[in-house]
């Protein structure tokens, strides 16, 4: 039995093999904190869950689901665009349920690439774009996010002949793992580089919902145009507590929605409805649940900011995800100072490389452990001696 070749140009998945540490720690008795999967600790809105009581047990739920969405999925979801953005977005031909963001950005390549075409990918970045990039037998071009640039690709920088051949531009605000938010004068730039270039410009919406401190996110389709090149992927996961229940959206230019339809169609079978119908409820929750989620990832992040100060650590604040983007210390790589997390603190973090050549240098915090968990985190490594000054010398003996 012989695999694929593309198969060998991946990867094992980042977050697999952070399960697999946890689950060989904590088959060695240590009591390990992980730290490492954006996976909220919250339970679902009870709202969606007691609509979800009611659709499973609907029998007019329980056959094949239309496979773009049900029209009553889609409409809400066009509302609450407009709602949240004032933008409007045709229920019929410019919104597509999906079974969760993930399979929608993976699919979405194969709509769109042919073997040797190119994608340009943030670098660090969510795992998928990359990766599904290589599946489809296409090339990934990094596009570097420094903290000299507020972690936003530099556009400019990008060669003309890679721009040429590009097919797809994958840009993520509030940003996967940075934390990093952008602007509406960014997608004015992306949105004009795009059209030069004919490039579909795909936006991963899944943390729009999670900002602090005043800061709303914005919609690339507030920028005038963005439709004629632009779609946007959506996710109940994040926003409701709905991790597991894979569902969502995805809105924009109508031939691009046909596309990734098209795809979709001949590879899955489309959102369970009852799940559709729950997650309209999520839609209409009071704006004082959203608010008290993130009320307490502002505390949990505030808590967790403070401690890597009183490490060393020159931390800025945070406007947007569950995430904190953390420098590792002088002369540590990202496996190495994963390593010492592990091995002295007995916490887990996922190392930046994971997430790209560029993410080098650094690790990903996920606050999403209580507040006495987190100090408990940072306690452990004052104990262990972990600080943003630390020498590498004896650390990893």
């Amino acid at each position: 039995m012989k695999t694929s070749k593309r198969l060998d140009r991946i990867p094992p998945y980042l977050f697999a093999r952070i399960d697999a540490k946890v689950a060989e720690a904590k088959a060695k008795g240590i009591d390990v904190i992980s730290l490492g999967i954006g996976d909220p600790d919250m339970p679902t809105l009870q709202s969606v869950v007691d609509e979800m009581h009611i659709a499973i047990n609907d029998p007019k739920n329980h056959d094949y689901p239309p496979y773009d969405g049900t029209f009553e999925f889609k409409k809400a979801s066009a509302d609450w665009m407009k709602k949240r953005f004032n933008v409007d977005m045709d229920p019929k031909d410019e919104i597509l349920a999906n079974i969760g963001s993930k399979e929608a950005i993976a699919h979405v390549f194969f709509a769109f690439v042919d073997s040797g075409d190119v994608t340009l990918c943030p670098d660090p970045g969510y795992p998928v774009y990359q990766n599904a990039t290589i599946l489809a037998g296409g090339e990934p071009y990094s596009m570097p996010l420094t903290a000299e640039n507020g972690f936003l690709p530099e556009l400019d920088k990008i060669p003309v002949d890679v721009a040429k051949a590009a097919k797809i531009m994958f840009i993520n605000y509030p940003n996967n793992p940075t934390g990093a938010v952008c602007d509406l004068d960014f997608y004015k730039k992306a949105v004009e580089f795009c059209k030069k270039y004919d490039i579909l410009l795909c936006s991963d919406m899944a943390y729009c919902e999670m900002t602090y401190d005043g800061y709303v996110a914005p919609s690339v389709f507030e920028v005038e145009g963005a439709k004629d090149v632009a779609i946007e992927f959506y996710s109940h996961s994040k926003s409701y507590n709905m991790t597991g229940w894979r569902v969502g959206f995805v809105a924009g230019n109508k031939e691009a929605i046909k596309a990734l339809g098209t795809i979709k169609n001949n590879i899955d079978s489309g959102c369970f409805k009852a799940v559709q119908q729950a997650a309209i409820k999520g839609y209409s929750a009071p704006a004082e649940e959203i608010q008290k989620l993130n009320l307490m990832y502002k505390e949990r992040k505030e808590v967790m900011e403070q401690g890597l100060r009183d490490l060393g650590w020159d931390i800025k604040p945070s406007k947007a995800t569950f995430y904190i983007w953390v420098p590792c210390p002088k002369g540590f790589t990202s496996e190495e100072f994963a390593t010492v997390m592990l091995e002295k603190a007995h916490l887990v973090v996922p190392p930046g490389n994971g997430y790209g050549k560029y993410g080098e240098g650094y690790i990903r915090i996920a606050i999403t452990k209580p507040v006495d968990v987190l100090k408990k985190a940072i306690q452990r490594m004052k104990e262990a001696g972990i600080c943003y000054s630390m020498s590498k010398e004896g650390a990893l003996v």
